[in-house]
């Protein structure tokens, strides 16, 4: 997709005054220039052209709060002083994977008083002796080269510190419910433990009971087999008598 019907595609119908953001990485210029971007960006903050086919910064428009800029992976290899005209308040230029061979392709950034941050990896000006010391020495604004001081130190990255920050902020208060919620499961093991047991209590008191109603029970029926096998006793002796009885009558 060329450059101009990206940037189309990318502002989605909105005002070009009120875009704060363009990336159109990969896309293609046509003629090597920038193509698509106008004087209408006023508000543009970051402008991001990576691998656009870009050798030349002549048409770049003019963008008064642009601060990031990102141009690695193109043919650029000097005729830099666009930038300070129209981008004087840049912060950061990324200028990675061009081809700027000498020191003086990237002295015309000496005017981009506001630069703080510069890179240049994977150009032919980095093979240079005393490469570092020259260009901060040429740019004494720059802090950061190739993402390091002058004393090796890394350039912190604000996005990373905010997702730290952010991860240690959320992990406070979720361990604290972790803790409360592991309190409050031991609590209700407890509990249930008790009732458990209550339970269970009851269960085996009730089974005790039935146990000594059916043993109960039991015992009443065996005393009255016992009352009736005796009355049936009585009433075979009392049969018997009888019948002695009728045959003394008899001999009589």
């Amino acid at each position: 997709m060329d450059m101009k019907k990206r940037i189309i595609l990318e502002l989605r119908n909105r005002d070009p005054a009120e875009v704060a953001e363009m990336v159109v990485d990969n896309s293609r210029s046509l003629s090597g220039e920038v193509e698509g971007l106008s004087d209408k960006f006023v508000e543009l903050e970051v402008l991001s052209m990576i691998n656009v086919g870009l050798n030349s910064l002549a048409k770049l428009p003019s963008l008064p709060k642009l601060r990031k800029l990102e141009l690695s992976e193109n043919y650029l290899s000097g005729s830099f002083e666009t930038l300070s005209e129209k981008c004087p308040n840049l912060i950061y230029l990324n200028l990675s994977s061009n081809k700027i061979k000498e020191l003086s392709n990237v002295e015309a950034l000496q005017n981009l008083k506001s630069l703080q941050s510069l890179d240049l990896l994977n150009c032919e000006i980095t093979s240079l002796e005393d490469y570092r010391d020259s260009v901060f020495e040429l740019l004494p604004q720059v802090t950061y080269l190739d993402g390091f001081d002058q004393e090796e130190n890394e350039a912190p990255d604000s996005e990373a510190d905010d997702e730290d920050e952010d991860g240690e902020d959320g992990a406070g208060p979720t361990a604290d419910y972790d803790d409360e919620d592991d309190e409050d499961d031991d609590e209700d093991g407890e509990e249930g433990g008790e009732v458990g047991l209550s339970v269970g209590g009851k269960r085996a008191t009730q089974q005790d009971e039935d146990d000594e109603d059916d043993e109960d029970d039991y015992g009443e029926e065996e005393e009255e087999e016992d009352e009736r096998a005796d009355v049936q006793g009585q009433k075979r002796k009392r049969d018997a008598d009888d019948d002695g009885e009728d045959d003394e009558d008899e001999d009589d």
